[in-house]
Parts: C-alpha cells; structure tokens; sequence
C-alpha cells in the first residue's frame, strides 16, 4: 500500500471569467493547467519524503483524464468589484520521515499576499501543534516563512486573486497542491 503514498507535488494557481459560475470555474482549471484532469479533493497531509517539483515538471508526469489528489481551494463571485482569493499553504518537518501540512483558505476582500500569508500560516500551526509547540512558532522576516526552533524545513504559499470586473461575469480563483502517487 506505500506504493500509493504520493512522491510528488507541484502547485498552481488559476483565474477564471464567464458568464456562468461553473464555465469560470472550469476556465481557472484551465489557466492553473489542470482542467483535463478528474480531481479529487484531499485534505491536508503533506506525504513523507515528497518532493515538491516545478508544475511543468508535474503536468509531464500526469495524462489526460488521469484522477489526480489535490488540495484544493477555490473562491468565485459575480458581484461587481469584489476581490476573491484562494491560497495553498505549506509547512514541511526538518525530519521528512514525518508528515507536513498543507492548507487551503478561500476569502473576500485579501490581496493575493494576505490571502497566501494566511494560508502558510494555518499550514505552520496545524505543524507545529502535531508537534506540541504552537506556541513557539514565529515568523522569521529575513525567511520570510514560519520557523519552529529547528523542527520546520519550509514553509511557503500559492495564492491567487482577482477582482469581478463586470456585472454578470463570474469570476473564479483557484490554488491547488496536486500530489503525484
């Protein structure tokens, strides 16, 4: 059954406008390059020893129609001028024989920054609470990313963000970690 733990995993992220709120959903799938693929949404464990690879490095490894696993967040809207935000957070260990997390956070009103910022931030929590010390995780700003004594390798973030641009459009944002088994 190991065979089916994932080895690696890319990130991306896409916005979407039509007319109808599934075509501009199915249009952000397009842009992030995994509209021809059959997702399956996952929760939010970060598989030992994977390997994050570059999407276009990802996509190589993947056929069309193929099932996939991601995590996914997605957001969408047709009121004029509002600001939808999707965001994949992720903490990895130091010690990659353990599991890191990865998040998803969906939000109005966030810049693509904010909304990412944020995400990182559940996915360093959720780590750093497996590993009973919340309460000794603290930005490193010269990082840029959450630190936890020695016990956290990386943390980082996709995000995506848009504003509706016209009345009647819908407008999607999508992020996504798609886990390769």
């Amino acid at each position: 059954m190991n065979d089916f733990v994932p080895k690696k995993v890319f990130f991306t992220r896409g916005v979407g406008r039509s007319s109808s709120q599934l075509q501009s959903f199915e249009e952000a799938l397009r842009d992030a390059g995994i509209a021809q693929f059959n997702l399956v949404s996952i929760s939010s464990i970060f598989p030992p020893y994977a390997e994050v690879v570059p999407r276009e490095e990802g996509l190589k490894m993947l056929s069309p129609g193929q099932i996939i696993f991601t995590v996914l967040a997605r957001n969408s809207s047709d009121e004029l001028n509002r600001m939808v935000s999707s965001a994949i957070g992720l903490a990895i260990p130091r010690d990659r024989s353990r599991w890191g997390y990865l998040s998803e956070h969906h939000s109005f009103g966030e810049t693509e920054n904010m909304a990412g910022r944020y995400a990182e931030k559940l996915a360093a929590e959720m780590l750093a609470s497996t590993m009973g010390m919340k309460d000794k995780l603290v930005w490193d700003e010269e990082k840029e990313e959450y630190s936890l004594e020695d016990k956290i390798l990386k943390t980082s973030h996709i995000a995506s963000n848009a504003v509706v641009l016209r009345n009647g459009e819908w407008t999607t944002t999508v992020a996504a970690a798609v886990l390769i088994v």
